[in-house]
């Protein structure tokens, strides 16, 4: 029994670290990236499948952490998805890593390796794994010079860039 309450303390806590060689931003400000994101360019998961329109919203919560909604477009079903978490500072809250959950007790990795610092119009996010990526910019576009860079030091870092989804702002939906 012991056995398996290591086991699963060992896995929790490593859904919550950031892969190898991926540094979180530091300095970081809540304060300042509080707001609504647009997903730009995203790595494709079963919970964001097929979605368009997608935006990540961040605000404070009373108890010190940080309120997530993400909402999404399915074009397929005509609906609009939300989904709702919470997420805490991992070590301190001026570095940019950050835990995350949608499910009860479970956490998963919110990792800010790049982040435009002077004006926060774009941040680089990782997961717990190099199989979760997300592009994000204040505005439902972004420049294709900086896109191109930004996923540029993406692909230097090792993540999959054929598996990369670029999302439609499109408000047709």
């Amino acid at each position: 029994m012991k056995a398996l309450v290591w086991l699963i303390m060992v896995f929790v806590a490593g859904c919550t670290s950031a892969p190898k060689d991926i540094d979180p931003v530091k300095p970081f400000q809540i304060e300042r990236y509080l707001g609504t994101w647009y997903e730009i360019v995203r790595q494709d998961h079963a919970f964001e499948e097929g979605l368009s329109n997608v935006t990540a919203t961040y605000s404070m919560r009373k108890d010190g952490g940080v309120a997530v909604l993400n909402r999404g477009y399915s074009a397929e079903d005509k609906e609009w998805r939300e989904a709702e978490g919470r997420a805490y500072f991992v070590n301190s809250s001026n570095v940019g890593h950050l835990k995350v959950s949608f499910f009860g007790p479970f956490y998963g990795a919110y990792v800010i390796f790049e982040l435009d610092k002077d004006n926060y119009q774009y941040a680089m996010i990782s997961g717990p794994s190099r199989d979760y990526f997300w592009l994000l910019s204040r505005t439902p576009t972004m420049p294709e010079d900086v896109k191109r860079r930004l996923l540029a030091k993406a692909e230097a870092l090792d993540f999959p860039m054929d598996k990369l989804v670029y999302v439609s702002h499109s408000r047709n939906d």
